[in-house]
């Protein structure tokens, strides 16, 4: 009985080696998976990567108005450098309780749109139905702003150079239109196609669509300040100047 502890010793030493030989095998390929794992996590970050913001063209856009339960919202963009510098409704609920929401509610999603440089903004608290009707617009405006960017990076100056002629804005005294002439995204020149006339109306519009042209120029959007004394003329213009814009695509 004593010889036979020897043997089983040696069997079972065997045994023990042979099942640790095996344990470390099949500690292998169990690691390689974990590597696979971690290299796939790499795709997801690269498609996030190029799903990145699309380059957008200068100047300023107005969305198309979209309609909710209390009122139409529409977005008015101003885009430099590729970049929304600024965001303002140009239409939004009105009138009761709206007044409120919507004073409390714009401010907060102009301010959102500049920071997302994207439609991609949170609903304000309360405001449930304006903050959808301001991402639809703002949308619209990222939209056509996107569609007038390869205009602004084409060949030559011949491509790069726009004439655009606004709708004509009628006044008290008399029909107003703007004509603007943009290059490389920016104003270049201003004039008035149509502006009243007749009587003192002369005298008026010799004196106030000089102005309003620098003005236009100088602002390179249509926020320009009346000219005293002429204060039919100048909204006329600034709302025909405003509709050049919106055709040029900024």
């Amino acid at each position: 009985m004593r010889k036979s502890h020897p043997v089983r010793r040696a069997v079972l030493a065997t045994a023990a080696t042979v099942s640790g030989i095996v344990l470390l095998l099949s500690l292998k390929p169990a690691s390689d998976p974990g590597a696979a794992e971690a290299a796939g996590g790499a795709p997801p970050a690269a498609e996030s990567v190029q799903g990145g913001a699309r380059p957008i063209g200068d100047g300023t856009v107005t969305g198309d108005a979209a309609q909710t339960q209390y009122g139409a919202v529409q977005v008015r963009l101003t885009v430099s450098g590729g970049k929304i510098t600024k965001a303002e409704a140009v239409q939004a609920p009105k009138g009761g309780q709206s007044d409120q929401i919507t004073s409390n509610a714009i401010p907060k999603l102009n301010q959102a749109a500049v920071q997302a440089q994207s439609a991609d903004v949170d609903a304000v608290s309360g405001a449930t139905y304006t903050s959808a009707g301001y991402k639809e617009s703002l949308q619209s405006a990222l939209d056509k702003a996107r569609a007038s960017a390869p205009a602004d990076t084409g060949g030559g100056d011949a491509a790069q150079a726009q004439t655009v002629t606004g709708e004509a804005a009628q006044t008290q005294y008399g029909p107003v239109q703007v004509r603007i002439t943009v290059s490389n995204g920016k104003i270049t020149k201003a004039e008035a196609v149509q502006a009243p006339k007749g009587g003192q109306s002369d005298q008026i519009t010799s004196n106030a669509v000089p102005k309003l042209n620098q003005a236009a120029v100088q602002a390179q959007s249509a926020d320009v300040d009346a000219v005293s004394g002429a204060t039919y003329t100048s909204a006329g213009y600034k709302e025909s100047l405003q509709s050049a814009l919106d055709k040029a695509g900024g």
